[in-house]
Formats: structure tokens, C-alpha cells, sequence
């Protein structure tokens, strides 16, 4: 499996020539697919169908970001306006036998349209506890502000996708919900204790068994004063891989968001030398990608052998 240890963006509703000679060349681990990448269901199926074909594999790793209510990339196929998670938190804390049958059902739809697609990924669920200080970044996208709930649930929602084979990208781990800024503008300081963090941010991700995370752009003080999760080798080893036990792929999120403080290429290279398995790039600019892939090396044997197990997965 000769591939780099990145995830790209494309730019529009088809490959370019241009990206069509960049990606044969570059050959990123995967390839991410935002709202930009999307007019209609017949336009998205070929465009997937255009991917795989020129990387000559049926199973690559095509993923899109695809929560519901405000983050709905899919937006020009069907309508996912009311489904954010909190709005699921909401109706399980009140009808628990209701929420399940609802919920199931939800996301039974979701992924019916993604394997119509042919996307085998999804960046869910959002695990960060909801906080009466937290960003309004956050908000709607969490399930709740009760760790236990938002455990239980992220839970049932990788389930629910192991059922459909599709793949699941828990985030932001090890929790953002303390967040008191956007990590697209800004770098979130957390400053809890180690001992709040474990009993309540960290929770819904501990020995959750899906095949991908994403790491959370923010510094946890009480562990690193300096580096965000992204960047800080002490918290990818003893929070992520130690305490919470992710044994699976590791994704940086957006290298270009304005949490990170360094370029590019720095951002992708102190992602890697941290712990992150593969550094994610959305944008597709590519006078960036262009940057960038110069400095990421080709993906090692972890996560060769992590990729197999995921095809495995998928059948």
C-alpha cells in the first residue's frame, strides 16, 4: 500500500486535470469531501465513482463531514437540518424507547445514501461534553452535557454505522467541549485539572471501538502548556493512546485551521512527530497540497495494518 500519511480536500464537483495528475503523484491515504463537493446525488456518485477509479481501488477511503443539523454536507440531497446531536440527546433524555427507534432509523437512512455514494467514512460522532461555557461552536453538535449520555451514545452511534460498514471518526478527542473559542480562529485553552478532565471530557471516548479519531485543536493546560492535543506528544501518549486506550487510526483535524500556530508544513510535520497517524488537509488548495505533500512521508506499517483491518470491515 503505497500511500502518504494524508487525508485532501478536493475543490469542486469533479477532479480537475490538475488534481487528477497531482493525486496519481501524491497518493494521500484518503480523500475528504465537503458541501463545496456537492450538487446533487447522480453529480456526487460519479465524482466518488471518478476517485476510486483513479486510484484503481474499489474500497479507498473516501469520508465526508456528515453530523447533522448545522454540519450537513449533504444538504443538497436531503434535507438534515432538525437531526443535530443535541437534538437526538434531547429525545433520548426524554423518550429513551422513542429515541432508539428514531435514531436507528436515522442513521440507517444516512448511510443508505453514503452507500448509494460509495462513501465508506463519516466523521461522527461528535463525543465533546456540551458545557454551560462552551463555544456556541460546539453547541447543538454535542449530545449532551452529561459525559455518561454522551458515552452511551456515541457508543450507539459507531454501532449503528459498524451495521451499515460504514466507518466512523469519533471527535474531537480527548474532548473539546471546554472550548471557550473557535479552533478555526483561535486556540481553545482548556485549564481544567487532570482529575475533571478524566471524570468528565475525556469519558465518552475512553475504549470506544471505531477505526478513526480526530484529534481537538486546544492546549489542556494541566498536561501541556504549550502545545495544542494535535501537537503534543504528551497527550496523544498519555491521555489518547494511555488513558482513553484509541488503539486505532489517529486523525489531525484541519491543519490549515488558525488553532495550529505554525505554516503548513509545520502544522502537518509536528501532527506526525507528535503521534498523529495522518494529517488532514480540507481545503483543496492546490498551491497548499503542493506545500505540504513534499513533507509527509509514506504511511508506515500501523497504519498499513490498521487500513487492512478497516477493509476487512467494510467487506
Amino acid at each position: 500500500m503505497n500511500r502518504k500519511a494524508i487525508i485532501f480536500g478536493i475543490e469542486k464537483h469533479s477532479l480537475t486535470s490538475r488534481e487528477k495528475l497531482f493525486f496519481q503523484k501524491a497518493k494521500p491515504w484518503g480523500i475528504i469531501l465537503f458541501s463545496r463537493n456537492v450538487k446533487n446525488l447522480s453529480q456526487l456518485k460519479k465524482l466518488v465513482k471518478e476517485i476510486r477509479n483513479l486510484f484503481k481501488d474499489k474500497k479507498y477511503p473516501i469520508m465526508i463531514d456528515q453530523e447533522g443539523g448545522n454540519v450537513s454536507r449533504l444538504k443538497n440531497i436531503v434535507n438534515f437540518n432538525f437531526s443535530s446531536q443535541k437534538h437526538f440527546g434531547n429525545l433520548y433524555s426524554k423518550d429513551k424507547k422513542l429515541f432508539l427507534k428514531i435514531y436507528k432509523n436515522h442513521i440507517d437512512k444516512v448511510c443508505l445514501i453514503l452507500s448509494k455514494i460509495g462513501i465508506n467514512i463519516n466523521t461522527v460522532p461528535v463525543a465533546d461534553v456540551r458545557n454551560v461555557k462552551s463555544h456556541g461552536i460546539i453547541g447543538s453538535r454535542s449530545f449532551s452535557k452529561n459525559p455518561i449520555e454522551v458515552s452511551y451514545l456515541s457508543k450507539l452511534c459507531i454501532d449503528y454505522y459498524k451495521k451499515n460498514k460504514i466507518g466512523t471518526v469519533i471527535k474531537h478527542i480527548p474532548g473539546i467541549g471546554l472550548s471557550n473559542c473557535d479552533s478555526h480562529y483561535k486556540t481553545p485553552v482548556i485549564k481544567q485539572s487532570k482529575k475533571e478532565l478524566i471524570k468528565n471530557d475525556f469519558k465518552p471516548f475512553k475504549k470506544q471501538k471505531t477505526h478513526f479519531a480526530m484529534t481537538g485543536h486546544a492546549i489542556y493546560l494541566s498536561y501541556d502548556k504549550k502545545n495544542t492535543a494535535t501537537h503534543s506528544k504528551v497527550v496523544i501518549r498519555k491521555v489518547i493512546r494511555g488513558h482513553i486506550k484509541f488503539d486505532g487510526i489517529l486523525i489531525s483535524d484541519d491543519i490549515s485551521m488558525k488553532a495550529l500556530k505554525y505554516n503548513l508544513e509545520e502544522n502537518a510535520i509536528k501532527s506526525l512527530n507528535a503521534g498523529c497517524n495522518l494529517v488532514l488537509h480540507c481545503n483543496g488548495n492546490m498551491k497548499e497540497m503542493i506545500k505540504i505533500i513534499k513533507v509527509i512521508p509514506k504511511i508506515d506499517n500501523f497504519i498499513k495494518k490498521k487500513t487492512s483491518h478497516f477493509y476487512k470491515f467494510l467487506g
